[in-house]
């Protein structure tokens, strides 16, 4: 029996491909999981040359997260940091730093004004259609800094001809701290359109988050008083606005998208006893972000596409000294009590797709960045340029392999990038259910401007940006084996096994300056490594259960297995276990999810000084559990509801024994902040057509 599906997909490098495709019905099940990332065209996971990892617009949604590190949380190989400094959030993935993850908004790159990935968690979590996340190094396609690997964060379009209106609203507890629809704990409010016909299609969209901190000294609490708790989490306020503008004729699309952001994160610095004056500080940013793409298929065979985005990235900070006795303000004199740090990105892609035969296929394509920066803090007004020619092959050999090497050309203006990045991959067909990748690739990254020209010098800080860094190189191999059985309609069975090993050379990191032991600056480290592997289970019963059991044990380099005087291990190991699990309540139209994950403890090895004798000491940050319990439930044809309790166990610090006070902002021996505890979460979605076109 013959069916027809019609599906819309987005593709890096191209505009929404939407296409009518005849299918057997009794592979429908091979269409579930469609991937577009460093992909030809639309592929399913089966099909695909590289091992990828997709997160739905339905678990999105039953989820009920308000940022994406929340989506990412029970996510096998992720981690989470928290800067309560800053008010600011940095990912972890394969044992690397966000530093090496390349974050894409529709295949766009998303700008940061550090070497932290904090524009993670500023996109708009009512956007997302679906999260694809490709592991190992894809700097041939993505260029710099994809050395752990790429999230690229797909977002909606109307999918069909009408016109659509939804709202939600969500408010939650943030640990036993509540007030309703504003202040304590965390307040969401999103308002959408869609608007589609033949050939134009509109979005737009306004997201208001308003998290009101927790665990805050009140306003009149001493310095003393503020500083003696650690795990304070500043109030967070973001105002997030989108527009999306498609037109479809024929062979040819073309698309705009504008995203816009302003956060506020606000800061107590506690007042001095002696004349009730104390420091109150906010750290704003705006970020707008935009993107045109096109496309134009000149023939079965060539099809043409380009893609350009600009970022313009701000953020402020403002330090007003408030007395308390009269209730007066007036601005701090303070080293870096106000500045302004301006950042910019643009970026242009043009590419070819050439089908030479159906065994071989050519993508051609062109790359230009231009990154540039100004503020205070920032040595003149520098500006990166960086140049690419990339070209990639996909080779069918018979029906069982398929071979996709490629190269990238790199030109720098600032510093020396590697000349040629070279990958290879590989999918074999071992039999009709089990699949096997194998892949190696070169990654490098590019220094960020701020750890190359950026000065942070206040009254505890004295780090200094470094112009002589070098880029980080990596030789990565994986590997993956890729087990799916669906002959029962009833059961579908999916596991993946898989292994990695990467070496970086000139590492960048924070270090003492060679000459000055009270100044923090950046170093090119000789090397560092990681390896490891996961097992991934996922099985699905009667569409009405969803379960998945996966395990991950990676392994951290420790440089000071090199001391030939001192034995230690070359790895330090942390294991990971996560289990997510659906049940479908079809006659009750609802759901119930649990959202399960044991991060281990995760150890390093530290050299100390007791007796005038140096000694390794093995330290650890704790392993911990976490769990979401959500319930969503239609209670009418266009409202949802959604509730639950997020951080189950309550975790809300981490204990440390390091004792190391290196770094831009060390918590050497004190607990490591995970989060403001236990939430109570309750939520309405409201989603309705109101004209068929």
């Amino acid at each position: 029996m013959k069916i027809y599906l019609s599906i819309a997909l987005s593709l890096f490098g191209f505009v929404t491909v939407a296409q009518e495709i005849k299918v057997d019905s009794t592979k429908a099940n091979d269409l579930k999981d469609v991937v577009v990332t460093g992909q030809y065209g639309p592929q399913t996971l089966k099909n695909s040359v590289y091992n990828i990892r997709t997160i739905t617009a339905e678990r999105i949604k039953l989820r009920a997260a308000n940022n994406v590190q929340q989506i990412l949380n029970t996510e096998l190989s992720f981690r989470f940091s928290n800067d309560l400094t800053l008010g600011t959030t940095d990912i972890q993935l394969m044992g690397m730093t966000g530093r090496n993850v390349k974050i894409l908004l529709d295949g766009i790159p998303m700008a940061d004004r550090s070497d932290t990935r904090e524009s993670l968690n500023q996109v708009d979590i009512n956007t997302i259609e679906r999260i694809e996340i490709v592991e190992g190094p894809m700097s041939v396609i993505y260029g710099a800094d994809a050395l752990a690997g790429v999230i690229n964060i797909i977002t909606k379009n109307p999918d069909k001809k009408s016109l659509n209106l939804s709202a939600r609203i969500q408010e939650e507890t943030a640990g036993e701290e509540y007030e309703a629809l504003s202040g304590k704990g965390n307040h969401m409010q999103n308002y959408s359109a869609n608007w589609k016909n033949n050939h134009w299609s509109v979005l737009a969209g306004f997201s208001h988050n308003d998290f009101g901190g927790w665990n805050l000294a009140s306003k009149t609490a001493t310095i003393d008083e503020v500083n003696v708790v650690t795990n304070r989490w500043k109030p967070k306020e973001q105002v997030l606005a989108n527009t999306k503008i498609g037109y479809r004729y024929n062979n040819f699309n073309i698309w705009y998208r504008l995203d816009g952001l302003k956060e506020v994160i606000d800061v107590r610095n506690g007042l001095n006893p002696n004349n009730y004056k104390g420091l109150l500080q906010t750290y704003t940013t705006h970020r707008y972000t935009q993107q045109l793409q096109s496309e134009y298929k000149i023939s079965n065979k060539l099809l043409l596409s380009a893609v350009a985005g600009f970022t313009k990235l701000d953020r402020a900070t403002k330090t007003v000294i408030h007395d308390y006795a009269n209730n007066t303000e007036e601005l701090s004199s303070g080293a870096g009590a106000q500045d302004v740090a301006k950042f910019n990105a643009t970026n242009f892609r043009a590419t070819a797709i050439y089908n030479l035969s159906q065994s071989v296929s050519f993508q051609p394509g062109i790359e230009y960045s231009r990154d540039a920066a100004s503020g205070q803090r920032i040595k003149g007004s520098p500006v990166i340029n960086d140049y690419a020619a990339f070209v990639t092959a996909e080779i069918k050999l018979a029906d069982a392999i398929n071979i996709r090497p490629g190269i990238r050309l790199i030109k720098n203006s600032v510093y020396d990038a590697p000349p040629i990045i070279p990958s290879l991959n590989a999918k074999i067909i071992l039999t009709k259910d089990l699949d096997f990748r194998l892949a190696y690739a070169k990654g490098f990254r590019s220094p960020a401007l701020r750890e190359l020209y950026y000065d942070f010098v206040d009254a505890s800080h004295n780090i200094l940006g470094n112009p002589n860094l070098k880029a980080e190189e990596s030789n990565s191999f994986n590997g993956s084996l890729v087990w799916v059985v669906n002959h029962d309609r009833d059961i579908e069975f999916r596991s993946s096994l898989t292994g990695f090993y990467n070496l970086v050379k000139n590492r960048i990191d924070f270090g003492l300056s060679p000459t000055d032991n009270s100044i923090t600056t950046l170093i090119n480290i000789s090397k560092y490594k990681t390896t490891g592997g996961t097992l991934d289970n996922v099985i699905t019963y009667k569409k009405n259960l969803q379960a998945s059991l996966g395990l991950s044990y990676i392994g951290r380099y420790n440089d000071l297995s090199e001391n030939n005087t001192i034995e230690t291990p070359q790895f330090a190991w942390a294991t990971e276990i996560n289990s997510n699990i659906t049940y479908t309540l079809a006659k009750l139209r609802g759901s119930i999810s649990l959202f399960y994950k044991y991060t281990g403890a995760l150890p390093s090895y530290q050299l100390i000084t007791e007796n005038s004798t140096s000694t390794v000491k093995l330290v650890k940050i704790s392993g911990f559990h976490t769990a979401d319990l959500m319930l969503n439930k239609n209670l009418f044809k266009s409202l949802t509801i959604n509730a639950g309790v997020k951080n189950l166990f309550n975790i809300t610090q981490l204990a440390n024994s390091s004792t190391a006070s290196g770094g831009a902002h060390s918590t050497g021996g004190a607990t490591v902040p995970y989060s403001y505890g236990r939430a109570y979460v309750l939520g309405l979605s409201y989603n309705l057509d109101i004209i068929n076109l």
